[in-house]
């Protein structure tokens, strides 16, 4: 039977290639010389860390951007607050969401079933399996997933036919 799975997963490889960019450009950049300005590519998180809160929003800048150029969507980044430490050293960290949450999970089938096309949904750990006896309807599914707006990016994968 046809099916394809909806899921939200960024690419961890163009996320560790902006993150390069980010440090030569930290590198070479005038202003955050002798700034012990560092960013940190951890398994799910970014962790930035400045000297005050001026530096630490530039480097949020220059990382957003970064990742922005190569097609990471923003909306699978999640921003924390910077933590400004009395000295005024600060600490911000931006995590990477993997996978549908399961909230999200429920909009997205309850968004296909009001489409009234036949399909199945199913919520599987953190994606969303799509099937139909028909992969004309499936792509119909596709397309009406791509214009709606979600708080996350959503990616199609395993479709088959």
């Amino acid at each position: 039977m046809p099916s394809f799975d909806v899921v939200s997963e960024v690419d961890l490889m163009e996320v560790k290639n902006a993150i390069e960019q980010a440090q030569k450009e930290l590198a070479n950049r005038f202003d955050f010389r002798d700034a012990k300005a560092e960013i940190l590519l951890e398994k799910e998180s970014i962790k930035l860390s400045a000297i005050n809160q001026f530096k630490i929003q530039a480097l949020e800048e220059i990382v957003l951007g970064k990742l922005a150029r190569r097609n990471v969507s923003l909306k699978n980044i999640e921003r924390k607050d910077p933590d400004i430490s009395p000295l005024g050293h600060a600490r911000q960290e931006l995590k990477l969401k993997q996978g549908l949450e399961t909230d999200v999970a429920k909009i997205i089938v309850q968004s296909i079933r009001d489409t009234k096309l036949k399909v199945t949904t199913q919520i599987q750990d953190r994606q969303v399996r799509v099937t139909s006896k028909d992969r004309d309807v499936l792509q119909e599914v596709i397309a009406h997933l791509r214009g709606q707006e979600f708080t996350v990016a959503l990616n199609y994968t395993n479709f088959r036919a």
